[in-house]
């Protein structure tokens, strides 16, 4: 028989007799002219394809497997599949009849392997009572691989997507079957996982003959599938090694593809680190980021991953490696997607052309709403344009100038509600200046209060370089140089005193459409001059602040419920001044406790508002990932601090800190960590900066 005739029957065939027919014997002199591939091949009736918007399919779970009638309805669903694939095959040998005799008569021996396959399932599953259509069949294998325009592409979509995966589901429910005391059943999956090997190790030779051959094979892999393909598909529940060293791929591909994620129906949300969104406020285009900030942002930017669900996007400039990626897998977390950008900017079809559910950078800014323009058309669930997102109005929820005047309200009213004597005073509340007089007034005012050490910020400006401490008697002449400059270019400034503050915190909510909610409470690290060093949270973090209030405050009676109800009313305060604004997303309250002069203990609420994730709402979202009754701590390790310890790079200290204290999970059904030190980064490829999550019971 010609081997197009023998494919046109396959493919139009509209009996499964006819479909699973094989003749001994065949010739390709007569390949004929390429087809076009029809919307769906012919079938019997009730084998046709269900309607494609109708849902998943209904899997029998693995925890049924003891009863025979839904042993036959997974056959079924396996069986379809097999059938699917005798049709592709087909078509394969009637699109491309110019492709290499060689490609053609290994694609026609898979081919009867499948019709094979086929066979094999409709027996076993006749004997558990269930016959071949009497189930809806999925037609998702065709929808995705019928439009091939080239043998590579088939080899990609299929053999090393469609059968790769199949390397674990039919090792996987080989067991299941075992375990269900189904050893035929079993038996048959694992000859035909082995059947698989040999079609993926086809397959993978013509991808590699075919493909570019500056590219590895992952690189070459990745770029072949066209969305909605990906190589999510190319794995089953459970990652068989194994099979695939016996396949050919080699130990690069099967490390990328063990931590390759991609949203396989869900539809994702985009996130992406840009931790300097107050610069490009405060300077406009002026700003840029120094080279410290720029290597601080790319040693940090895979971060927003312990933010997002697996089915989300990160937006980086360079992917994580897989041994990196690996590890975090191993350590319990699950993995997003990774697209990476070029020059800074979006422009891979792969995102662009997608259907997507929110956009969720860092912080919402200029910036930010510069490089998800090209985004903003494709959202489709949460439906917001980029004045929606960030406005003028908007900007000034970033102002320590708008953070001073909310507490200045918060505690006015709080003095007509009743004394708090655990409380600030108003006097404690930054006041802005805009000109060096009233600057020098409000030194003397502060000094003259008792308060001879000051703080001066601008009201907007980079975390961290955008204040002075004035602790000397008298005003320094560099001080008075950074004072005047500020006003020169016409910065407002906050003066505030400075503060013996004993422990700092953090609260986080999140702002949405049915008002502002608390996230948790975090702890927050700082050093003497108040700059970050890291967050901590423990057991209950989601409900009270994480230290011990009654400690601190011994003559007040139920210090922790007035505190917690405290709270309440400011978030119900923030929450109208966020909905004037029309403010939706994460927002951040930093706080801390003080000791006064007379060695008395005092609670500063409200220090700064953040209108964007913070690294306190990080740590709230590692402590989902933490087993109950042990605390986390998030903290950020810089050069100078590993020098310290004797350490010459990133990668040797993160080997020993994990050495020590490596991670130990407990719990069911989801594992969680106990305890043990995680690098949330890539020690490997930090520069000036490494972040680090450490667990224990304390």
């Amino acid at each position: 028989m010609e081997l197009r005739e023998f494919a046109q029957r396959v493919l139009f065939a509209r009996t499964l007799e006819e479909k699973l027919q094989a003749p001994l014997a065949f010739t390709d002199e007569q390949p004929g002219p390429a087809i076009t591939a029809p919307e769906t091949p012919e079938r019997p009736p009730e084998l046709r394809f269900k309607p494609q918007h109708s849902g998943k399919a209904n899997v029998p779970t693995v925890s049924r497997l003891d009863q025979s009638g839904e042993r036959g309805r997974l056959l079924h669903f396996f069986a379809n599949h097999e059938l699917l694939a005798t049709e592709l095959m087909a078509l394969v040998l009637l699109r491309f009849p110019n492709a290499p005799p060689a490609f053609r008569r290994a694609v026609l021996q898979t081919l009867k392997d499948e019709q094979e396959h086929t066979r094999w399932y409709l027996r076993r599953m006749q004997d558990c009572g269930v016959t071949f259509g009497e189930q809806p069949v999925s037609g998702y294998f065709w929808r995705a691989i019928s439009g091939m325009g080239s043998p590579l592409d088939y080899v990609a979509g299929l053999s090393l997507t469609f059968e790769q995966a199949n390397l674990d589901f039919a090792r996987f429910f080989a067991g299941q079957f075992a375990q269900a005391g189904d050893a035929e059943s079993s038996r048959l999956l694992e000859r035909i996982y082995q059947d698989e090997i040999g079609h993926v190790a086809c397959g993978l030779k013509w991808f590699r003959r075919w493909k570019a051959p500056d590219q590895t094979d992952w690189q070459a892999f990745c770029t072949q599938l066209k969305f909605p393909l990906s190589a999510q598909r190319a794995r089953g529940p459970v990652f068989n090694i194994e099979g695939r060293l016996a396949a050919g791929l080699d130990h690069n591909f099967i490390d990328e593809l063990k931590v390759y994620a991609q949203s396989k129906g869900r539809t994702p949300g985009v996130f992406v680190f840009n931790p300097f969104t107050e610069g490009h406020i405060a300077y406009g285009s002026a700003f840029t980021p120094n080279k410290h900030q720029q290597l601080l942002q790319r040693d940090l930017e895979n971060l927003p991953q312990f933010l997002c669900r697996q089915d989300d996007v990160v937006l980086v400039e360079r992917r994580p490696s897989a041994p990196f990626l690996n590890g975090l897998k191993e350590a319990g977390f699950a993995m997003p997607e990774f697209v990476e950008l070029r020059k800074g900017a979006i422009d891979t079809p792969g995102l662009t052309g997608r259907k997507l559910g929110r956009l969720r950078p860092w912080a919402w800014g200029p910036d930010s709403l510069h490089l998800l323009c090209p985004l903003f058309r494709n959202v489709a669930v949460e439906k917001r344009g980029p004045d929606d997102c960030y406005n003028k109005g908007r900007a000034q929820l970033y102002s320590k100038e708008w953070s001073a005047a909310f507490l200045r309200k918060i505690l006015n009213q709080s003095r007509s509600d009743g004394a708090r004597s655990w409380l600030c005073t108003e006097q404690e509340v930054g006041v802005t200046v805009t000109t060096f007089t009233e600057a020098l007034a409000q030194i003397e005012a502060i000094r003259r209060r008792g308060h001879h050490r000051i703080i001066v910020k601008e009201a907007l400006g980079v975390a961290g370089h955008n204040a002075i401490r004035l602790l000397e008697p008298e005003l320094l002449e560099t001080q008075r140089r950074w004072i005047t400059h500020a006003m020169e270019n016409s910065r407002r400034l906050v003066f505030e005193p400075w503060l013996e503050r004993k422990l700092d915190f953090s609260v986080q909510l999140e702002m949405q459409k049915s008002g502002l909610t608390l996230v948790g409470f975090a702890g927050l690290s700082n050093d003497w001059k108040g700059q970050y060093e890291g967050n901590w949270a423990g057991p209950g973090f989601r409900r009270r602040i994480c230290f011990d209030l009654p400690q601190l405050f011994p003559n007040e009676l139920d210090i922790s419920g007035q505190v917690r109800e405290f709270y309440g009313h400011i978030i119900l305060e923030l929450q109208g001044e966020l909905n004037k604004l029309g403010y939706l997303g994460p927002v951040g309250i930093d706080a801390f406790v003080y000791q006064t002069m007379e060695g008395n203990y005092r609670l500063k609420p409200v220090v700064e508002i953040n209108p964007r994730y913070t690294m306190g709402r990080l740590t709230i979202e590692l402590m989902k990932h933490v087993a109950p009754g042990s605390s986390g701590f998030f903290r950020l390790i810089n050069g100078k601090s590993i020098k310290r310890d004797g350490f010459v790079d990133f990668g040797r200290w993160a080997q020993v800190l994990c050495k020590r204290l490596p991670v130990r999970l407990e719990g069911e059904p989801v594992p969680k960590i106990r305890e043990g030190s995680v690098c949330l980064t890539d020690p490997e490829h930090a520069q000036v900066c490494l972040a680090v999550f450490q667990v224990g019971k304390s």
